[in-house]
């Protein structure tokens, strides 16, 4: 049986090398096995932090046209809209009411909004079960994700199992799946991780050449003068180790022969000659998708109207295990 791999990509801000290395370069990889794909915007979870209308429209634009320039083939994939699918709020509904609110209650990101003194919205609260209802609509086998989804992930399984006891056998318990590079920290700052809020120290994949080299040669590393990885105790130049590795598709241990007595200056130069490099295909393939915004919504609609009817198929099944029809 072909098996089935849903992901999501939620649309705030700009995407990062990070992003590319923790999810969507799997997802490309992932289009070279035998497996049925749905990738989606995950539009619906990007509401649950302020936002105006149009940052939000030109963000969700932007996700699908980082999305396609990295390599995820609509041909291959089925690539929508998360909001265009009814039926995953439908489903999240009939979820919410076996889910105990002690669990979404125990989330990781709901207690750090707390820890923070901020009110989180019911949104936040609920993110989970949406999140669950993504998954199981589309009898998902295999999950790509980063160490921050672990746990509402594992939460989607414990509601499989809860509602497939009560009511029979309907849906699967998907599995994970991760990258070698589920974590990039930041450049400026390697105790933290990647993140769009503190930009001198986050590659996006749309800075140019001379903003990639500057970010990288002034990368923060140590006082010490050989390369080698550790990242407990060298957590800057492990990091950039780990990011050479996952972009050029060579091994950690390679690059540390390689550099081990070239200096700092010469491995940073390397490394951000390799990224550009990288970066070069797919920011071109950028700019011309953002010149066919039709032809870009009409591909995400085509594949808008495949999910939505297997969707629909699978909450019919739900409604009746149920007793709604």
């Amino acid at each position: 049986m072909t098996k089935t791999v849903v992901s999501g990509l939620k649309p705030t801000g700009r995407l990062h090398i990070g992003n590319y290395l923790g999810t969507l370069k799997q997802l490309v990889e992932l289009q070279k096995k035998n497996y049925r794909r749905f990738y989606f915007i995950a539009d619906y979870h990007a509401l649950t932090t302020q936002y105006t209308p149009a940052e939000k429209r030109a963000e969700i634009f932007n996700m699908i046209i980082d999305t396609l320039a990295v390599g995820v083939d609509p041909k291959k994939s089925i690539v929508f809209l998360q909001s265009r699918i009814g039926a995953h709020n439908n489903l999240a509904w009939i979820l919410s009411t076996i889910t105990p609110a002690g669990e979404l209650g125990r989330m990781i990101e709901f207690k750090e909004r707390l820890r923070a003194n901020q009110t989180p919205n019911a949104g936040l609260f609920n993110y989970p079960v949406l999140m669950a209802a993504d998954i199981l609509i589309y009898d998902a086998d295999l999950v790509p994700v980063g160490e921050d989804q672990r746990q509402h992930l594992e939460l989607a399984r414990t509601i499989a199992r809860t509602f497939n006891r009560r009511f029979g056998h309907t849906f699967r318990e998907p599995l994970g799946t991760h990258t070698q590079t589920p974590r990039i920290m930041s450049l400026d700052d390697p105790g933290k991780k990647m993140s769009k809020t503190s930009p001198g120290g986050c590659l996006f994949l749309s800075d140019p050449p001379e903003a990639v080299k500057r970010k990288i040669m002034s990368a923060k590393t140590d006082s010490q003068k050989t390369v080698s990885y550790n990242p407990q105790r060298r957590p800057g130049i492990s990091n950039l180790l780990t990011i050479y590795a996952g972009i050029s598709g060579r091994s950690i241990e390679s690059l540390v022969r390689e550099f081990k007595n070239s200096g700092y200056a010469i491995f940073k130069k390397s490394l951000a000659e390799e990224i550009v490099q990288f970066l070069k295909p797919v920011q071109q393939k950028r700019a011309k998708l953002l010149l066919n915004r039709v032809g870009v919504l009409k591909t995400l609609e085509a594949g808008t109207e495949r999910a939505n009817k297997i969707a629909e198929k699978k909450l019919v099944e739900v409604k009746r295990v149920v007793g709604l029809i």
